[in-house]
């Protein structure tokens, strides 16, 4: 299939871009790399177009000049804490961009479209492990506006019965492409595997673990780490299965959690160094346990983690902080 890679050049796009090619599929890259990368582009080496997504005719003439079948919208920011403290600026860009990419779709007649959802959108669930039938109460308003579109994804599929959508909630994207090729690159990084290994590496003086009275076993929050390559392939076979009026709603995890003294301990077994640490208060709009039940992925897409062993994880993403201290730049 003909895919468009909304932000492409990003972390999870640019793993899925690489995962098309070597399943046969031709992926274009959408990104208008503010939070993406120009190097992403250069490695991966596929049709690519810089350009925002809230410029329909440029959007339109991509999906007309390259025959596109399906989107693939991994464009959104994804930030807890930044989402708390600029809210508008993510409803405006996580919700009110996707309107606009979904008209644009309707306008050049493609139908189908795989949603990158998340786990914030169930705050914290009375159960655990999660499944999709968890009630929907997310805590940031990161968690709020992919919940939106979600719904705004139901509603479209009501008004054109041939509109086909998957909306995968995943858990913590981890890890680096196996190959050393592709790696995690955020400004600011925020997430816990690449902030230890670069406290290792000296990239910055240390990391802060926020909060450490949480009702866990450790008393800090517990997540279920997923490698990105399994979840580039969960995208794929979730587009592989589209069909008319069956909206795909799966989450996409290990079905184990661990928590961030876990994540430390094996990080610095993987590494041979210690990390130093330093402990703050909670973090607003952190969850306290959020793992999932995978066994709808594995029932519907015929999905299941490869990858369930964070030290494996944490050792791919090892393998390029170790090359790549700085990202992508050094």
């Amino acid at each position: 299939m003909n895919v468009l890679v909304a932000g492409g050049a990003g972390y999870i796009g640019s793993h899925t871009v690489k995962r098309l090619k070597e399943a046969g599929h031709s992926p274009v890259i959408y990104d208008n790399l503010t939070r993406g990368h120009r190097e992403v582009i250069d490695i991966l080496k596929v049709p690519s177009i810089v350009g925002d997504l809230n410029d329909k005719p440029k959007l339109i003439d991509a999906l007309r000049k390259y025959k596109i079948d399906t989107v693939m919208h991994f464009a959104a920011y994804a930030y807890v804490g930044e989402s708390v403290e600029h809210p508008l600026m993510y409803y405006h860009n996580n919700v009110g961009t996707t309107i606009g990419v979904l008209e644009a779709m309707k306008e050049a007649g493609v139908e189908r479209f795989v949603f990158s959802s998340t786990c914030a959108t169930y705050g914290n669930p009375d159960r655990v492990p999660i499944t999709e039938d968890e009630k929907k109460a997310p805590v940031s308003p990161y968690g709020r506006s992919k919940l939106m579109v979600e719904q705004i994804l139901a509603d479209a599929q009501v008004g054109n019965r041939k509109f086909k959508f998957a909306a995968l909630r995943y858990f913590n994207a981890s890890g680096c492409a196996l190959d050393g090729s592709l790696g995690e690159d955020h400004e600011p990084e925020t997430h816990l595997i690449p902030v230890i290994l670069q406290a290792i590496l000296g990239v910055r003086p240390g990391i802060t673990v926020f909060g450490t009275d949480y009702p866990t076993p450790d008393g800090t929050n517990v997540r279920d780490y997923i490698h990105v390559d399994d979840l580039a392939d969960a995208h794929i076979q979730a587009m592989e299965r589209l069909k008319d009026a069956e909206p795909i709603y799966c989450n996409l995890g290990t079905g184990r959690g661990f928590s961030v003294k876990e994540i430390i301990v094996t990080a610095e077994k993987v590494a041979g160094k210690k990390v130093p640490v330093s402990y703050g208060a909670r973090r607003a709009g952190d969850a306290v346990a959020l793992w999932a039940d995978p066994s709808r992925a594995k029932k519907i897409l015929g999905w299941e983690a490869k990858h369930r062993d964070p030290e494996g994880i944490i050792r791919s993403a090892w393998n390029w902080f170790s090359k790549h201290p700085r990202g992508y730049a050094g």
